[in-house]
Parts: structure tokens; C-alpha cells; sequence
């Protein structure tokens, strides 16, 4: 696989976490915890494929390396919520553990590309 077909496949990945983030964010409680939660959540989990999207549309290395970095901070920070929500038993186990799986493998990657990106500069 070629660097834009990985690409293009890596950005729809990122869009259909983002809406799967969405669909667990509304089945958090209306507590004023939850809410606090909810917003988190809904943030970072949407904002990797924002800014991987960004990424490729770039206008340098270092803008590219800038979004790439801050696709890699978003998707560890919905590790984390997702933490949060898992031990507070928030949703369904099988749910928490499919997203947190699939946001540890989203911050796998972003966090190899830019160590690549790291040694190439």
C-alpha cells in the first residue's frame, strides 16, 4: 500500500472512530460528571481525524508534523477519557473495550509516524 492510499484509509479510520466516539458520548449519564465527561470525550475523540485531515492538507513539513503531533496528543488524551469511563462502568464493557482498543491502535500509529517524521528531520 502506497502513502496515499494508507492515508486516505487512515483518515476515513479516524472519521468512523470519531462518530463512534459520538455514539458512546450519549450513552454517558446526564450527570453533571457525565456531562463533563461526555464533552471530553467527544473533543479529542473527534479531533484526531480533524487534525490528521489537516495533516494531509498541509502546506509544509513542519505544519504536517505540527498536526500529526497534536493527532497523537488527542487520541492519548481519549485513551485516557475512555479509561475514565471504563472504570466508572459508565457503558457496556464490550463497548469501553472495543474504543479503547481501537484509540491505543489510532495512537500507535500517529505516535510512529511521528517518530519517523523526528528521525527524517
Amino acid at each position: 500500500m502506497d502513502n496515499k492510499e494508507f492515508s486516505k484509509q487512515l483518515e476515513e479510520r479516524t472519521k468512523k472512530f470519531a462518530i463512534e466516539i459520538i455514539k458512546l458520548s450519549s450513552l454517558l449519564p446526564e450527570t453533571p460528571e457525565g456531562k463533563v465527561i461526555k464533552y471530553q470525550i467527544t473533543k479529542s475523540g473527534s479531533s484526531v481525524g480533524a487534525n490528521y485531515r489537516e495533516a494531509n492538507r498541509s502546506r509544509s513539513k513542519a505544519d504536517f508534523k505540527n498536526k500529526i503531533k497534536i493527532s497523537e496528543s488527542e487520541a492519548s488524551e481519549t485513551v485516557y477519557w475512555l479509561e475514565i469511563i471504563e472504570r466508572m462502568n459508565w457503558i457496556d464493557n464490550k463497548k469501553s473495550q472495543t474504543m479503547l482498543t481501537e484509540a491505543n491502535e489510532l495512537l500507535a500509529i500517529f505516535t510512529s509516524i511521528g517518530s519517523k517524521l523526528n528521525k527524517s528531520t
